[in-house]
Formats: structure tokens, C-alpha cells, sequence
């Protein structure tokens, strides 16, 4: 069965579920969240999104997102998203949500109430290669240039959440 997303209102109320695809091509307002994992040096952790992804596919982007199931809380779905991707768990707290809307050339759009999460971790990931073709740890301040001088490298939602709440992730180094 396809994987459900939730539908929202912009107060982040549950208003039904919808399957994922079908919300993406009709550009339905829905729940996901966003994980930022850093390390002790102030490094964030990227994933390369899988090379055979629908959407933004080869692109590096924030170490992991998805989008909460029916009943499941921001947290635990993080947690979750995190272990099935990058093979490990961290303990996270959301550190701000917002609304955003990015179409892709494909004709989905992306239409999220995204609730972004922060966490520590140290070691490398056991990646899933179904989910993440490369990973790597890049200091936060070098991220920030580089979205400027290369932004078609990374993820449209990425490049959005880190313009817009650099200084909180900064911050959390």
C-alpha cells in the first residue's frame, strides 16, 4: 500500500490523509519534518539524496526528511527516519516549523508543513543505499557559502530551511 501523508491546515491542524504521491502531484498542503544531525565539531551531516529518487534525486540535502505517520509525533517519526536511512539513532528536539511550496520540473510540488529537528551524533552513518547515495560532514559556515555559489547542488526545501534559520542552526554547532 502507498505510504499516506497527512493533510494539514497552515495551523498544522489534521484535516485527512492522502497518498504521498498523489499529494505531491496535486500539491496538496501536508506534515513532514526535517532532521539536522551535527557533530561535536559544529560539522552538519549531508546526505546525497539516491540517484533514482522521484524528486531531487543526486542532490545533497539536510541528513534526513520524510513525513510523520498517522499518530506518530514529530519526534518518533524523526527518530524513526533517521535509523532507516542513515542507520543510527540521536535524540532530537524540533527547533521550529514552517510553511513552504517548491515545484519540480517532473510537475510534482513539494507543499509542507515542515517541522525542523535538531540532534548530536559523532560517528559515521550505515547508510541506506535505497534512500542515500553519499554522505559527508561539512562545517556549517562552509555550507552557507557554498548554497550561494552552488545552489543547483542542493535540495529546494534545504536551501529554504538553511536561509532561513541558519542563525539557529548555527547556533546549535
Amino acid at each position: 500500500m502507498e505510504e499516506q501523508v497527512i493533510l494539514v491546515d497552515a495551523c498544522d491542524r489534521q484535516i485527512g490523509l492522502m497518498p504521498k504521491m498523489e499529494a505531491h502531484e496535486k500539491g496538496v498542503l501536508h506534515r513532514a519534518f526535517s532532521v539536522f544531525i551535527l557533530n561535536d565539531k559544529g560539522e552538519l551531516m549531508l546526505q546525497k539524496r539516491a540517484l533514482h529518487k522521484y524528486h531531487s534525486p543526486g542532490l545533497w540535502t539536510n541528513t534526513c526528511c520524510s513525513h510523520q505517520r498517522d499518530g506518530e509525533t514529530n519526534i518518533n517519526a524523526g527518530k524513526r527516519r533517521l535509523y532507516e536511512e542513515m542507520g543510527f539513532v540521536s535524540e532530537l528536539q524540533e527547533i521550529t516549523s514552517f510553511i513552504y511550496k517548491a515545484p519540480f520540473d517532473n510537475g510534482l510540488t513539494e507543499h509542507e508543513l515542515d517541522h525542523v529537528m535538531i540532534g548530536k551524533h559523532n560517528g559515521p552513518p550505515k547508510i541506506n543505499r535505497e534512500e542515500v547515495a553519499d554522505w559527508k560532514w561539512m562545517p556549517v559556515s562552509e555550507i552557507h557559502k557554498d548554497i550561494i555559489a552552488h545552489p543547483e547542488r542542493y535540495t529546494a526545501w534545504f536551501i529554504i530551511i538553511f536561509d532561513q534559520f541558519y542563525e539557529k542552526i548555527k547556533g546549535n554547532e
